[in-house]
């Protein structure tokens, strides 16, 4: 079965924010639905991501880039191949190595900063695509 983005997913690869300018995270939140991925900043070689997820995204992994979640609001499980989920509540966080296969699922709306490098390809390489 070949994996598929959720209908709704919306992703924007520009730095909305530049140096030296507040982010303003709740407003950023209150003004997106899910599955919204906003690049918010950058911090030397990395990017500092924001989505808004609910529901499930598809399983894939990034080869080259780790990935850390931290969860703002909501919660949300970090499927992850050959071991148990990983249940995040708000303020907490996990990394992702690179190369592993996973997926966020969110049972109800949440808000989830992610860190990762520059150049990520936010959907990752979908496991099963052909």
């Amino acid at each position: 079965m070949k994996e598929k983005l959720p209908a709704n997913f919306r992703v924007r690869e520009d730095v909305k924010y530049g140096m030296l300018t507040l982010v303003d995270i709740p407003a950023e939140t209150a003004a997106n639905a899910p599955w919204f991925n906003q690049t918010l900043t950058t911090v030397n070689d990395a990017i500092v991501r924001l989505g808004i997820f609910e529901g499930e995204f598809p399983w894939h992994k990034h080869e080259g880039q780790d990935e850390f979640f931290l969860v703002l609001d909501g919660e949300i499980f970090l499927d992850i191949e050959g071991a148990p989920p990983v249940q995040l509540r708000a303020h907490q966080g996990f990394t992702v190595p690179k190369g592993v296969v996973h997926r966020p699922r969110s049972p109800r709306r949440s808000s989830v900063l992610m860190v990762e490098s520059v150049g990520i390809v936010p959907t990752g390489d979908f496991k099963n695509a052909s």
